[in-house]
C-alpha cells in the first residue's frame, strides 16, 4: 500500500510565506457607454454601494441609470483618458509594482484586484494562490473606512474564498487613515507641491462623500477623515482659518456629508478668496473624481466665482513615500 503527504494540488514545500492583494475601487474598460454600462451596473448593484430594497432599486438601476447615466458618463471619463487606458488602472498598476519591487528581497508576490471592474479580486487572489501563499495581507485602497468602499471589498474577498478549498491565513487591514507614515507621505507631498508653486489662501482637503444616514447608522468614515485632516493640517502648522474639510462626488437627492466641495468653492470664490489648493487624501490613485471632477469641474466653479488661482495637488500615486507608508502599514498588521 502506498502512502501520499500531500495530494498534486497540496502547494510546495517552501511556497512564499506572505502573498499581498492591493484593492482599489476600479474602472471601466473604455470611456464608452457600452463599458461605463457594464461598470456601473456592477458598482450600483452593489448592496453596500445603495442601501435600498433590492427589488426598487432594481427597477431604478435598470429602467432608469443604465439608460441615461452611461453616455453622459462616458463623455467625462474621454477627459482623462490616456493612450495607455484609464489613469487608475495605469497608476495601480505602477504601484503594484513598486511595491512588489519594495517586497524583492523577501520574495513576497503583489497582486491587484479592482472592486469592479478588471482586473478583478478574484483575478488578484487567484495569482497569488498560484504563487501558494500561507497567508495573504488584503490592503484596500481606501485610508478612510466606509461600508461601501472597505466594506464591500472585504464582501467581494469572501465571496471568492467560500469557493476556495484550501483558505490561507487571512489579515484584512481596514483602514490607515492615522498611520503616522501615511500622514507624513501626504504632509511631504504638500510641501514639495508648495516649493514649487507656493502656498495658498486656503487648502481644501476633499474626500469622497456619502449619504449622511451611513454616518448616522455607525460608519466611521466621517471620524477618519476629520482625523486624517487634523493630523496633516497640524503637521503643516496651519491654523483653523486656512484650511477645510469637504465632500464631494455626491449622487442623488438624499443628503451626503457637509460641507460640500462645490458649494464651499464658489462661496471661496466669490468671499474674493484668491488662491485655493485642493488634495483629495482618500484617493490613492489619480482618477476620474480628481482629475476630472476636482481638477476640471470644481477648478470652474472656483474661478468663475471670482477665485483667481486654483491648484490641485495629485494624489499620493507612486510616491515613493506612499509606498514606504504602505510598507510600514503592512508591517504593522502582518
Amino acid at each position: 500500500m502506498t502512502f501520499y503527504t500531500s495530494s498534486p494540488n497540496s502547494p510546495p514545500e517552501n511556497p512564499p510565506a506572505t502573498g499581498i492583494l492591493l484593492v482599489n475601487l476600479g474602472t471601466p474598460d473604455a470611456p464608452t457607454p457600452a463599458a461605463l454600462r457594464r461598470y456601473l451596473g456592477e458598482f450600483l448593484a452593489d448592496p453596500r454601494v445603495t442601501e435600498m430594497p433590492r427589488w426598487l432599486w432594481w427597477l431604478v438601476l435598470h429602467g432608469i441609470i443604465l439608460r441615461v447615466r452611461p453616455r453622459p458618463a462616458s463623455k467625462k471619463y474621454q477627459k482623462i483618458w490616456t493612450p495607455a487606458g484609464s489613469p487608475l488602472l495605469q497608476i495601480s498598476r505602477t504601484q503594484t509594482a513598486a511595491l512588489q519591487q519594495a517586497l524583492a528581497v523577501n520574495s513576497i508576490p503583489v497582486a491587484l484586484g479592482m472592486r469592479y471592474g478588471n482586473p478583478s479580486i478574484a483575478a488578484g487572489l487567484e495569482e497569488l494562490r498560484q504563487a501558494h501563499v500561507r497567508k495573504i495581507v488584503i490592503l484596500p485602497l481606501y485610508p478612510q473606512y466606509s461600508s461601501a468602499t472597505t466594506g464591500a471589498t472585504f464582501d467581494a474577498v469572501s465571496d471568492v474564498l467560500k469557493r476556495w478549498r484550501w483558505i490561507p491565513d487571512i489579515r484584512f487591514i481596514s483602514d490607515y487613515h492615522d498611520h503616522p507614515a501615511y500622514i507624513q507621505a501626504l504632509v511631504t507631498h504638500i510641501q514639495n507641491n508648495w516649493s514649487q508653486h507656493g502656498k495658498p489662501d486656503k487648502l481644501l482637503f476633499s474626500f469622497h462623500g456619502v449619504p449622511t444616514r451611513f454616518v448616522k447608522a455607525g460608519d466611521p468614515y466621517f471620524s477618519h477623515c476629520q482625523t486624517t485632516a487634523n493630523l496633516v493640517a497640524q503637521a503643516l502648522g496651519l491654523d483653523q482659518d486656512h484650511w477645510q474639510l469637504v465632500f464631494q462626488s455626491r449622487f442623488g437627492r438624499e443628503e451626503w456629508l457637509q460641507p460640500y466641495t462645490d458649494h464651499t468653492l464658489a462661496e471661496l470664490g466669490r468671499a474674493g478668496v484668491r488662491r485655493v489648493d485642493v488634495i483629495c487624501p482618500g484617493f490613492a490613485a489619480d482618477c476620474l473624481e480628481t482629475l476630472e471632477e476636482i481638477d476640471q469641474e470644481n477648478r470652474q466653479i472656483f474661478l468663475q466665482a471670482g477665485g483667481k488661482e486654483f491648484h490641485y495637488i495629485p494624489a499620493l500615486n507612486e510616491n515613493v513615500e506612499h509606498i514606504q507608508a504602505w510598507l510600514e502599514v503592512i508591517n504593522a498588521n502582518g
